[in-house]
C-alpha cells in the first residue's frame, strides 16, 4: 500500500539467474544506472556516480527475462524499492537495493527490439483448436420479389 514505486532506466550488468522455486518461476540480475550532467567547464556531458540495482522478476516475468536480456542491453525497470541493511559481528554493515520488479522492457531511445507474444503450453492446444471466426457481413438473404425494389431510396423513418 504504502510502497515507494520507482522507475529507473539504465543497463543490464549481470547475466539473468533464472530459478524454479516452489512459488513459481525467479529471475534476478542487476542494473547499473548512472547519472549524467553537462561539465559547463569541459562543456561535455560527464558521467556522474553509478547506482546498482538487484532486480527480482517472478513468475511469467521472469520466464520472459531470462529469455530476452543480456549483459549491456538497455532497460526500463519499474518496480516497489527495498532499502535491506544488515550489520553482523565484526564485519562492517552493508546495505543493498533491490528493486521486485512489476515491468520491463528494452529502453528504446537507445536501439530497437522485435516484441513476441509468449506462448504458454496450455493456450497452444486451445489456438489450434478454435475456428477462426468469419468477419464478413451476411449479405441480406431475403427474396426481392420486385427487381425495383432493390433500387429504390430508403424511406426515411418517423419521428415522432
Amino acid at each position: 500500500m504504502n510502497e515507494t514505486m520507482v522507475c529507473v532506466v539504465g543497463n543490464v550488468a549481470t547475466r539473468p539467474v533464472y530459478r524454479e522455486t516452489a512459488t513459481g518461476p525467479a529471475a534476478r540480475f542487476r542494473v547499473a544506472v548512472t547519472a549524467r550532467y553537462w561539465d559547463r567547464e569541459k562543456s561535455t556531458w560527464a558521467d556522474g556516480h553509478t547506482n546498482f540495482f538487484t532486480v527480482w522478476a517472478n513468475r511469467q516475468l521472469a520466464t520472459n527475462t531470462a529469455a530476452s536480456l543480456s549483459v549491456g542491453d538497455p532497460v526500463v525497470v519499474q518496480g516497489r524499492l527495498k532499502v535491506r541493511t544488515e550489520a553482523r559481528e565484526g564485519q562492517p554493515g552493508w546495505m543493498s537495493a533491490e528493486i521486485d520488479a512489476v515491468a520491463i522492457g528494452h529502453d528504446l531511445a537507445r536501439g530497437t527490439t522485435a516484441f513476441r507474444r509468449a506462448q504458454r503450453p496450455d493456450q497452444t492446444a486451445a489456438a489450434a483448436e478454435r475456428p477462426e471466426p468469419n468477419w464478413e457481413t451476411p449479405l441480406d438473404s431475403s427474396p426481392q420479389t420486385d427487381e425495383t425494389a432493390s433500387q429504390r431510396p430508403p424511406e426515411p423513418a418517423a419521428v415522432t
